[in-house]
């Protein structure tokens, strides 16, 4: 989200002398996309942010593929995905492209023995169910069910939980996430006809500033890797930074959807884009006005594009028989539409309190192992008359 922010202190220029109360210089890094031309931020540590102690083991977590061409209509039941205590170790991956991963998560614990940082991808993690702050090396975020935390890729955080009972969607995107540009002027300030703006983009609002040395296990993706890491110094050790890179969260009730006096197509829903992908929410809305009007969406055919979508709660207008947690792939290459009934249903109906986050992807995806294991093989044929 291109938005300047400043947290803690800084010099007042980069790249100049900047002095701990003892004399000793701060460290400055520059945390950069896209070489240097894409979003950074300058971030000063107590400590050379450089020092790895000990390379410890590596190991594969990238996904086995149940089925590498797919053109069948899949439904998933999300809170089928087994819990488990460790937050990496409950992340599955459950579709999958060149361009991303999407992952279902159920951990049951806070992260507090190890850090994280994905070099391989920007994450989008939706709270499902759960709350608790999201430790990062740039600040704190609270979250709590329907938010979006978007984090960048290299971003050393740990996520902490209130409870046990904890439900994630994941998106982790080997593009960079970005708000739509339709939304956007010239400047890259959000326009008016946006279903949000700045102010409900909540962004880091606390540093926690360690000066400490010891052993710190730093856990590292790279390329569907995983490498265990030594650092020497504690990594939340930054005393301030500003610029456009940093992590951030959007609720989805903030969401103000657009409608219309006929029925609107999915890009009004649009939330984050890559060149690769788009995410979108649809949240409770009033229903289109035409007194001939068909608030169903029409039968469509998926052309260019696999449409995944992740239902959250309240009753989805379009389809028969679907829960909280149940994920629904549409594949490019055949058409698709409301169930049986459900048009019908529909006519005359004033608002829909349906909660779903979509994600449209421009190349097929691929179905896992983990996938199959959640899979409704039936729900292919649920078009049927």
């Amino acid at each position: 989200m291109p938005i300047y922010h400043k947290l803690g202190d800084t010099p007042h220029k980069r790249h100049i002398q900047f002095r701990k109360p003892n004399g000793d210089l701060y460290y400055e890094q520059l945390f950069g996309t896209i070489g240097f031309d894409g979003m950074y931020s300058n971030l000063y540590h107590v400590h050379r942010p450089t020092q790895v102690k000990e390379i410890r083991r590596q190991y594969s977590v990238a996904p086995k593929i149940a089925k590498a061409n797919n053109i069948q209509s899949y439904r998933l039941r999300g809170f089928e995905v087994t819990p488990e205590d460790d937050f990496l170790e409950s992340r599955k991956i459950v579709l999958t492209n060149s361009d991303c991963h999407i992952v279902l998560a159920a951990p049951r614990q806070s992260m507090t023995a190890y850090f994280y940082k994905n070099t391989d991808a920007d994450e989008v993690i939706f709270i499902h169910k759960g709350s608790g702050k999201l430790r990062t090396m740039m600040g704190i975020l609270d979250f709590k069910y329907g938010d979006y935390l978007v984090i960048p890729r290299g971003m050393i955080y740990q996520m902490e939980f209130d409870t046990q009972e904890n439900r994630l969607f994941i998106v982790e995107s080997h593009r960079p996430v970005y708000t739509p540009k339709q939304y956007r002027n010239w400047f890259g300030q959000l326009l008016e006809h946006a279903p949000f703006c700045e102010r409900d983009i909540r962004r880091p609002y606390a540093l926690e500033t360690h000066d400490e040395k010891g052993d710190f296990l730093m856990k590292i993706k790279k390329k569907d890797e995983i490498f265990e890491l030594i650092y020497a110094t504690h990594p939340f050790d930054v005393v301030g930074y500003d610029g456009f890179n940093y992590p951030y969260a959007f609720s989805i009730h903030d969401f103000e959807p657009i409608t219309g006096r006929i029925h609107m197509p999915p890009p009004v829903h649009q939330t984050f884009e890559t060149d690769a992908f788009v995410i979108c929410s649809f949240v409770p809305r009033l229903y289109d006005y035409h007194p001939e009007s068909i608030p169903a969406p029409y039968n469509h055919s998926n052309i260019d594009a696999d449409e995944v979508l992740y239902y959250v709660d309240g009753d989805f207008m379009s389809r028969n028989d679907v829960e909280a947690g149940h994920i629904s792939l549409h594949p490019a290459g055949i058409p698709h539409g409301p169930h049986p009934g459900a048009v019908e249903r529909s006519i005359g109906k004033k608002e829909t309190l349906e909660l779903a986050v979509m994600v449209d992807t421009f190349k097929p995806l691929m179905v896992t192992e983990e996938a199959m294991r959640i899979a409704d093989d039936t729900y292919y044929q649920s078009w049927l008359e």
